[in-house]
């Protein structure tokens, strides 16, 4: 269990994909995101999401991230922040919202 002060640490922005390309550098399939956040700019993420999405679909999908974690290096890459998503069986299902908002909206 986090205390709520943890949680309100944390910054879940909505963003849209600018750009989706395979990482065929990384360990399990993932696709390497380019994702809009509006006033915070662009940042990189890697996304383990290969079996529901293909890469042209990702292209202006609008997903929510944290975006105040400290950046990850996976092989190549410096993911910048954590796109959510739900696992269902052995698939993972990206969080979204209900209908389009401002890139960088904070999810409160």
């Amino acid at each position: 269990m986090i205390d709520f002060k943890t949680f309100e640490g944390l910054d879940i922005r909505v963003g849209t994909i600018l750009k989706a390309n395979y990482f065929p550098e990384a360990i399990k399939p993932a696709f390497q995101l380019q994702i809009d956040f509006g006033p915070l700019g662009t940042l990189n993420s890697s996304a383990q999401i290969t079996k529901r999405y293909n890469k042209e679909d990702l292209i202006g999908k609008q997903v929510i991230a944290v975006v105040n974690l400290e950046a990850k290096r996976i092989a190549n890459f410096k993911s910048q922040c954590l796109v959510l998503g739900a696992k269902n069986k052995d698939d993972i299902i990206l969080l979204a919202p209900e209908t389009e908002l401002p890139n960088g909206q904070q999810i409160l």
